[in-house]
C-alpha cells in the first residue's frame, strides 16, 4: 500500500504544487499589469468594453485565452477572478463575452467617468424609428470586422421589411456613409439584388479616408459579400484604401459621393431624403456614417484662422514650421510624432489630461522617444487660452507659456451628429458603462 502512494501520491501532489504555483505566478502578473495602468492613468477604454460580474466569474481564463489582444494583456485573472487589467488596449471586440462559459462578461459603453453618446438600436440594428436602421461606429462599434457584420446583418433584416422588393418609383434602401459598414452593407444589398443607392458626404473609405498618410490600421480578418475574405489584421492607410477602391471597381458598386444628406422625413411607408442637390424616396435607410460628425473645436480666441486645422493630411506641409498638435489620442499622437520626422520643425503637444490614457502603447511609446531624442515638446495638464498670429498662448500648472505658432492641429475628436439623430426622430442615450 505505501508503494502504491508513493508510486501515485507524490507525482499528483508534486502536480498540484505546479498548478498553484503558476497560477499565483499568473495572478501576480495580471496584478502587476493592473497596478501600472492604474498608476499611469490608463484605465478609460476608448471604446466598447467588457464589465465582469465576479459573484458568475469562475476565475477560469477562457475570457483571456479568447481575447484577440492577448498579448497586451488586456484580461487577466487577479485571485481568482477576471479583470479588465490594461483598458486602454481593449478594441471592443467582444470575444471575452462570447468565450466565457458562465455568461459572467457584460459589454458596455463609457464608464463612471466619461459618458458616450449611442443611439438607441435594436438586436436587428433598427432605431426606434422603424424603417431607419444604424451600423458601424456611430452605434459605437469601431472595430472594421465588426462595422463589416453589422453592415451584412443590418442589411438582412431590411430584407425582412413589408415593401422590400416590390419595385415602382420607391427605392427599397438607402446607405449613408461609405465606410466599412457602408461597403460592407452595399455589397449585401447588391448581392440580394435590392433597388438602393449609397451616398457618402465625403469620399470612399469614411474615417479612414481622414487618416494621415502612413497611418497603421489595425483590423481582423472579415467576409464581404460579392467579394469574400478580407485577410488583413494590421495594414496601412494606403492599402486599405487600395482595397476598398479595387473591390468597387470588381464588383461594379456605386457610390455617390459628395452627397451630404440635409434631412431625412417620413412619407407614408418609407421616408424623403434629401441632398443639396438631389431627393431619393426609400422604403428603409441606414446610417453607416461615423461618429465624428463635426470636428469638436476649442473654442478660443483666433482659433477661426486658416492655420487652425482638425486633422492632418501630409506631414510634409509643415515642413521647417512650428506645430501645436492640441489633443491626446491616437490621431493627436500620430500627428505629432509623423510631424516631428520632417526636417527643420518643431513640434509641441498640448494635452488637458496627465498622461495619454486613450491612445495605443505603440503610439505613446514612439512620443515619448520623440520627446527624449528632442524632437517633441509634451505639455501634459495644460489648454490652450488663445491662438494669436504668431504665437500661441497655452495654460499650464507652471503658468502661462507662449509658443511660436506656424500652424495648430486639433484632434480633439468629434462630436456625435445628435441634432441630425433628433430631427429625424432618433432617441440617443448617454452612456456611463452601460449596455
Amino acid at each position: 500500500m505505501p508503494s502504491v502512494v508513493w508510486l501515485y501520491g507524490i507525482p499528483l501532489l508534486l502536480i498540484l504544487i505546479f498548478h498553484f504555483w503558476k497560477r499565483a505566478k499568473t495572478h501576480k502578473s495580471a496584478q502587476q499589469v493592473h497596478d501600472e495602468a492604474v498608476a499611469s492613468g490608463m484605465t478609460e477604454p476608448a471604446s466598447i468594453h467588457p464589465v465582469v460580474n465576479h459573484a458568475a466569474c469562475l476565475g477560469c481564463g477562457t475570457c483571456v485565452k479568447a481575447c484577440p489582444e492577448r498579448s497586451k494583456n488586456v484580461l487577466g485573472v487577479i485571485k481568482g477572478k477576471a479583470h479588465l487589467i490594461n483598458p486602454t488596449h481593449c478594441i471592443g471586440h467582444g470575444a471575452c463575452k462570447t468565450a466565457c462559459p458562465f455568461s459572467a462578461i457584460e459589454l458596455v459603453f463609457g464608464t463612471e467617468k466619461r459618458g458616450v453618446d449611442i443611439p438607441q438600436v435594436g438586436d436587428d440594428f433598427q432605431t426606434n424609428v422603424p424603417g431607419i436602421f444604424i451600423a458601424g461606429e456611430l452605434g459605437g462599434m469601431g472595430l472594421i470586422r465588426n462595422a463589416i457584420a453589422q453592415g451584412v446583418k443590418a442589411v438582412n433584416s431590411i430584407q425582412k421589411l413589408d415593401g422590400i422588393g416590390s419595385g415602382g418609383n420607391q427605392l427599397d434602401l438607402v446607405i449613408v456613409g461609405a465606410g466599412p459598414a457602408g461597403i460592407a452593407a452595399s455589397l449585401a444589398a447588391k448581392s440580394s439584388k435590392l433597388n438602393f443607392v449609397t451616398l457618402e458626404q465625403d469620399s470612399l473609405g469614411g474615417t479612414v479616408s481622414h487618416y494621415p498618410r502612413g497611418k497603421i490600421v489595425m483590423t481582423a480578418p472579415a467576409e464581404l459579400p460579392v467579394v469574400g475574405k478580407m485577410n488583413f489584421k494590421e495594414t496601412t492607410k494606403e492599402a486599405l484604401m487600395a482595397f476598398w477602391e479595387g473591390v468597387i471597381e470588381k464588383t461594379g458598386l456605386q457610390i455617390n459621393d459628395r452627397a451630404r444628406v440635409e434631412s431625412i422625413d417620413a412619407k407614408g411607408s418609407g421616408f424623403v431624403l434629401k441632398t443639396a442637390t438631389e431627393e431619393y424616396n426609400s422604403r428603409a435607410i441606414l446610417l453607416a456614417i461615423g461618429r465624428r460628425g463635426t470636428p469638436r473645436k476649442l473654442g478660443v480666441p483666433g482659433e477661426e484662422q486658416t492655420k487652425v486645422v482638425y486633422r492632418l493630411i501630409d506631414p510634409e506641409q509643415y515642413r521647417q514650421q512650428h506645430v501645436l498638435i492640441v489633443g491626446g489620442g491616437d490621431s493627436a499622437l500620430e500627428a505629432a510624432f509623423s510631424i516631428a520626422e520632417e526636417a527643420g520643425t518643431t513640434v509641441t503637444i498640448s494635452y488637458r489630461s496627465e498622461a495619454f490614457s486613450r491612445a495605443k502603447e505603440k503610439n505613446r511609446i514612439k512620443v515619448a522617444e520623440a520627446e527624449k531624442a528632442g524632437k517633441l515638446n509634451v505639455l501634459m495638464k495644460s489648454t490652450v487660452k488663445q491662438i494669436d498670429k504668431e504665437q500661441v498662448i497655452i495654460n499650464t500648472d507652471n503658468g502661462e507659456v507662449s509658443i511660436d505658432n506656424d500652424g495648430v492641429i486639433v484632434c480633439a475628436g468629434g462630436i456625435l451628429p445628435s441634432a441630425f439623430l433628433k430631427s429625424t426622430g432618433i432617441n440617443v442615450d448617454t452612456k456611463f458603462g452601460t449596455a
